[in-house]
């Protein structure tokens, strides 16, 4: 069975935890700060309330103040890693070959050519590391 961390979030989750994988720690009135759409204040302690019971958030009182910090329980790579799992499935049936086929759709954007070098730096990179590991 998937961590609940792997499961997606919704849009104003996943708000909040860019934010704070942004930031590092933030207290609720921080995170309000940052988001849009302006949300109360009471939405956003709620908000982070749910991410901590969905442990994906740790929480701790701030020393010398009334307020408390939260922070990601889970890295950055591994939520985008689990955003992109689902990116896959979802829009491209699994194949990563057709996600890149429609990064490099010239009628649908103009790639810059140090985007393209970096990607063949890439490739190159991994089929190096896959025929040393052979």
């Amino acid at each position: 069975m998937p961590d609940q961390a792997d499961e997606p979030l919704p849009r104003r989750e996943r708000e909040a935890m860019d934010i704070l994988h942004r930031l590092g720690e933030a207290s609720a009135a921080q995170v309000q700060e940052e988001m849009s759409g302006q949300p109360s204040y009471s939405a956003v302690r709620a908000l982070l309330g749910l991410l901590v019971e969905k442990k994906m958030l740790k929480v701790r009182k701030d020393p010398g103040a009334r307020h408390h910090l939260y922070q990601p329980r889970i890295s950055q790579l591994r939520a985008k890693r689990g955003a992109l799992g689902r990116l896959l499935d979802t829009f491209f049936g699994g194949s990563p070959s057709e996600l890149v086929a429609s990064l490099l759709d010239a009628n649908e954007r103009k790639l810059p050519q140090d985007e393209l070098s970096r990607i063949r730096e890439l490739v190159h990179a991994y089929e190096k590391r896959k025929k040393s590991t052979n």
